[in-house]
């Protein structure tokens, strides 16, 4: 079961706090919640791993869309860690994860000790925007989860070799069934704040991202990712030689993180924080 905190706008966030050693903060993508870091708790051994659920997301209050933005939800992840005691952490972000902690790292970077990327960087491919846009904010037509994973290769673009066990696995994560049908787990009016902050004039992300400077970074990309290219990759290589890479075969936006490939770059990313 999940633990709770309080925002300082009084939002009720849920959260998990699980083993012991280097403190590492797991956030997860736009529509995604904690349970999607579930499947590294027995794979990294000596970490402390913190999850969240966004608000909006998973078990945390429904909050509106005008609080679904990046910067409410770096301060979120920020008043986490003051509610632990304490006073930095790497972060693991996937996707809006990463958007978050390069935010963190420009503004409160005394409170980060490193940033591991999961697909995606300081360009986001509009491709993958687009698509996400048209996916977020419907429930699935598919009654169950097992009809729901079934479908899920066709709606995953990029992916292949993935078991249907895995995907039965992601479907659960994903949705709730109900006797009307299958409810995403997560606000609806999600929609409305992504669509909204997408329609804004692009931002440059590159400053956040060189304000990682001196700290331990990786990247994770699928190969056939549709949001993090491999020129933005070989250009955040090109402004931090020492970053720490992986591409992960058959897979697109984002990983799963218990690859093979994925499991080496964090691996080297926590070692590298000491």
């Amino acid at each position: 079961m999940p633990q709770f905190f309080t925002a300082p706008d009084g939002a009720r966030l849920a959260y998990a706090d699980q083993g012991a050693g280097t403190p590492l903060l797991c956030l997860a993508g736009l529509t995604r919640t904690m349970a999607d870091f579930e499947v590294l708790l027995p794979l990294l051994p000596g970490i402390r791993m913190i999850r969240m659920d966004y608000r909006g997301r998973g078990h945390s209050d429904r909050t509106g869309p005008a609080t679904y933005t990046i910067p409410t939800e770096a301060a979120d992840a920020l008043a986490l860690l003051d509610h632990l005691g304490l006073p930095k952490a790497a972060i693991l972000g996937t996707s809006r994860g990463g958007l978050i902690g390069m935010l963190i790292a420009a503004t409160a970077r005394d409170r980060l000790t490193g940033l591991c990327l999961n697909d995606i960087g300081p360009f986001l491919d509009p491709t993958g925007l687009d698509r996400i846009a048209e996916q977020i904010g419907r429930n699935p037509t598919a009654r169950t989860c097992a009809a729901l994973a079934e479908v899920y290769p066709n709606m995953h673009p990029g992916f292949a070799n993935v078991p249907p066990t895995r995907w039965l696995d992601e479907a659960r994560r994903r949705v709730r069934e109900t006797p009307d049908g299958l409810v995403n787990r997560y606000d609806p009016a999600l929609r409305e704040a992504f669509v909204t902050a997408i329609r804004l004039p692009p931002v440059d992300i590159w400053p956040l991202y060189d304000a990682l400077a001196g700290l331990p970074v990786a990247v994770i990309r699928g190969a056939n990712s549709d949001l993090l290219s491999p020129a933005t990759l070989a250009e955040m290589k090109s402004r931090r030689p020492d970053l720490i890479t992986a591409t992960v075969p058959d897979r697109g936006h984002p990983p799963f993180l218990d690859e093979p490939e994925s499991l080496t770059a964090i691996r080297a990313f926590l070692a590298a924080l000491s």
